[in-house]
């Protein structure tokens, strides 16, 4: 799969709340982060602990594409997050970084 298709692939899992799929696009050893460089989740274990708590807050959560581009190992995307209808709603960035065709580091700019 090339770095767009796999960060697809996991916008498509945390989209059905598929916690396995969307863990499975990741590196083991991979970093969460924002965009100021504080790591919010360093692991896969990490990783799937914190979306098993946001889905089971946010039941609806949706984020939706509005761009994407890509550069080489890099993928950029710019979503659109619903927590829930008439909820919370935001822009967010996130730089994707690849290794050997996982995401070892997403950056959040929100």
């Amino acid at each position: 799969m090339t770095p767009a298709e796999v960060v697809q692939a996991q916008l498509d899992a945390y989209n059905a709340q598929d916690v396995d799929a969307l863990c499975a696009s990741y590196t083991e050893d991979c970093v969460l982060a924002g965009f100021n460089g504080e790591v919010t989740s360093r692991g896969r274990h990490s990783l799937r602990e914190r979306h098993v708590k946001l889905f089971a807050q946010f039941p609806q959560n949706k984020a939706r594409l509005v761009h994407r581009a890509v550069a080489g190992d890099y993928v950029i995307d710019h979503e659109h997050v619903t927590r829930a209808p008439g909820g919370e709603e935001f822009e967010v960035v996130v730089v994707y970084a690849f290794r050997d065709g996982l995401i070892a580091r997403a950056d959040f700019i929100r």
